[in-house]
């Protein structure tokens, strides 16, 4: 049974292309909380404003960081190191046998 167990590596394959919907719903949401910001300062009460864009940010931070957190650990992968190929590269450094992030245009 020992004799099966095999190297694995983490290859994290997340681009800026798949959180970057994300990142645009929440700079809709923080323009659209100072917006409103922006019309309650002309009331009598300032301190509403101020107080609406921090209820607005401090609701919509922790779904952000769950929608990014959660992208990410989709993206992470667990593959297999192939012994043949690892021991052919004896003489290379572990930055040079690492996979290249995959570009998407």
């Amino acid at each position: 049974m020992i004799n099966n167990l095999q190297k694995y590596q983490f290859v994290c394959t997340l681009t800026f292309g798949d959180i970057y919907g994300q990142i645009i719903v929440w700079l809709i949401t923080i323009t659209v909380s100072l917006a409103t910001a922006l019309a309650l300062m002309g009331a009598r009460r300032p301190v509403y404003a101020l107080a609406g864009v921090g209820l607005i940010v401090l609701l919509s931070l922790p779904f952000l960081l769950f929608a990014f957190v959660t992208t990410l650990l989709n993206h992470i992968e667990l593959r297999p190191v192939d012994t043949a190929t690892q021991t052919s590269k004896t003489g290379t450094s572990s930055t040079e046998s690492q996979p290249a992030l995959r570009a998407t245009t």
